[in-house]
């Protein structure tokens, strides 16, 4: 630990990221932190990626925590900085991700006079956050911002945020700095693991669900042994598909928004349902369905490394607290001592291949573009370990139901937002192509998703970011226009978008911009935007004209 030395408190802020072992940041400049700027220029191998908005900078530190395990850092200035990045941090709830967002702030010379830029970060923060902190002298910086890394990174990961006075960081204090952070997680118990093997040896068709934040490669790995040892079908949470890879015999999908009625079946029949690190939110529960509240009719296993949230809705037969990687090694060593699940496997296979079938709206008919040949081609062309990163709308579906994840055992594969947060997609993927260059990013991403933050196309090139985008253009807001139809059919109003031309867009900033309209056009266009990438280092788009009657891949407008 060094000693105490005196310091600038932003200078302080500066040297308790890298204390804490932090040497990547997402952020905009804003004169109310300067002093942190100028704190960080003394550290030559610390990395500030300046984004073109907060909530862009947000989600990319959102992602990057997806990505790399380590927590995600954001710097924005006060009042509209923090307003903007508000996004990423209800993400970051959401998705149980480590995020720590500094923020500038008004000197406590002038608060509570609604000076310039000026908010109570703690009530705007308070609900969205695990823990909201305004540092008012420069001594405690090292400590405060410790407790802010200890907290984001600890039992159920999530968000902190921290306020910086403007005063605070031009007054200067001799202090010490602070440890690093040490991650904690809860462990099951042997009375629960004895428990929890008395359930799998009594069960018949039992089945698992893994989700959540806090899994490492080692932590996939001991998953996949232990079901491959009882022989366990394993279904991932929504945009958690990348926990288990989709290619093994016994995936058997994604629970998630457009469920395979198969699937959701069997999880309504199963007399075992083992849910690890998942929340049970409303998506993964089709709205709250597949489970009876309070009580399941299935024996429910919930292991969680948030013990708030156990029992929040579901009162399982056996609740543990436990982080992810704790319990997964504890699973690996359970002895096996039944062979019965292997038939019921396969079956859950079987429905899953068939579910990726050709979908209903191209059966008995030749569409002009054909988006399920689209992912096919796509998944023809790109390697497996390909890092697919998407939004939400309609057109995320494509990916979520037809795309094939690999394991996060060789790294994760798929960077989405539960949270249903539009814009996020072109962030991650542009975060993602730089801090792992050597990996292909390919982002779905929607008319009006895309245009949330179609602006950090602007920081891919700045700093050397090579994402493939595919953009589905259907002239609206897909996702509201279905639920438009079904509640008001032919009433449009609101949902109709009058676009750019986006290749020529995309060619603004420097990038390939490639238009497809027809299914024969997609192939070539992928392989050219694929030898561009490998050739300059540069981002590519591939605008996909399609039907605007496509809705979804189970739905089309009659017409």
């Amino acid at each position: 630990m060094s000693q105490a030395t005196a310091r600038l408190g932003g200078h302080l802020v500066a040297d308790a990221l890298v204390s804490q072992g932090v040497s990547l940041a997402f952020g905009v400049p804003g004169e109310s932190y300067l002093s942190v700027l100028d704190g960080l220029y003394r550290h030559a191998d610390f990395r500030f990626i300046v984004t073109r908005h907060e909530g862009g900078a947000a989600f990319m530190a959102d992602a990057y925590a997806k990505l790399t395990g380590k927590p995600g850092v954001c710097l924005v200035t006060r009042g509209p900085g923090a307003t903007n990045a508000a996004i990423g941090i209800h993400t970051a709830q959401q998705d149980s991700t480590p995020l720590v967002l500094l923020v500038g702030q008004v000197g406590q010379d002038v608060v509570e006079r609604e000076a310039f830029q000026e908010i109570d970060y703690r009530r705007m923060f308070g609900s969205m956050a695990k823990w909201v902190a305004q540092i008012d002298q420069a001594e405690r910086v090292p400590e405060m911002v410790a407790h802010a890394f200890q907290l984001a990174t600890s039992g159920r990961p999530g968000p902190v945020v921290l306020a910086l006075p403007e005063d605070m960081l031009a007054a200067s204090a001799t202090v010490a700095d602070a440890r690093p952070h040490q991650p904690l997680q809860a462990s099951p118990s042997a009375a629960q693991l004895s428990q929890l093997t008395s359930l799998l040896h009594a069960a018949r068709q039992p089945i698992i669900i893994v989700g959540g934040s806090g899994w490492s490669r080692q932590a996939c790995a001991d998953l996949r042994l232990f079901a491959e040892a009882w022989q366990l079908p394993v279904a991932c949470a929504f945009r958690f598909q990348d926990l288990f890879d989709n290619q093994h015999p016994l995936y058997t999908g994604d629970v998630g928004i457009g469920i395979n009625p198969r699937l959701a079946e069997r999880l309504r029949q199963a007399d075992l349902v083992l849910c690890l690190g998942a929340r049970l939110g409303e998506m993964t529960s089709s709205g709250y369905s597949l489970f009876d509240i309070p009580i399941p009719r299935q024996q429910l296993v919930h292991v969680h490394a948030g013990v708030e949230e156990l029992g929040r809705v579901y009162q399982a037969a056996l609740m543990i607290n436990a982080g992810m990687a704790e319990m997964a090694g504890a699973l690996r060593l359970i002895p096996c001592r039944h062979a019965g699940y292997a038939a019921g496997a396969a079956a859950a296979r079987a429905d899953y291949e068939a579910w990726q079938g050709i979908p209903p709206i191209y059966q008995g008919r030749q569409a002009r573009l054909d988006l399920w040949q689209v992912v096919m081609e796509a998944r023809q062309q790109l390697p497996a370990d390909t890092l697919v990163c998407n939004g939400a709308g309609n057109f995320a579906s494509w990916a979520h139901r037809f795309w094939r994840y690999g394991s996060q055992e060789r790294g994760r594969c798929q960077l989405a937002p539960t949270s249903g947060a539009m814009g996020y997609g072109l962030p991650a993927g542009v975060m993602a192509s730089i801090v792992a260059p050597e990996r292909t990013v390919l982002v779905f991403a929607g008319d009006g998703d895309f245009l949330m933050n179609g602006q950090e196309l602007a920081t891919a090139l700045q700093y050397g970011g090579a994402p493939i985008v595919l953009l589905f253009n259907n002239g609206q807001y897909g996702t509201i226009r279905m639920h438009q139809e079904k509640h008001f059919p032919g009433r449009v109003y609101g949902t109709q978008l009058h676009n750019p031309d986006f290749a020529r867009y995309a060619e603004s900033f420097g990038a390939l911009g490639l238009v497809v309209e027809t299914t024969a056009q997609f192939g070539p266009a992928l392989s050219q935007a694929l030898a561009h990438r490998q050739q300059t280092g540069k981002p590519a788009l591939i605008e996909l004209r399609m039907d605007a009657a496509d809705l979804a891949p189970g739905l089309r407008l009659a017409g």
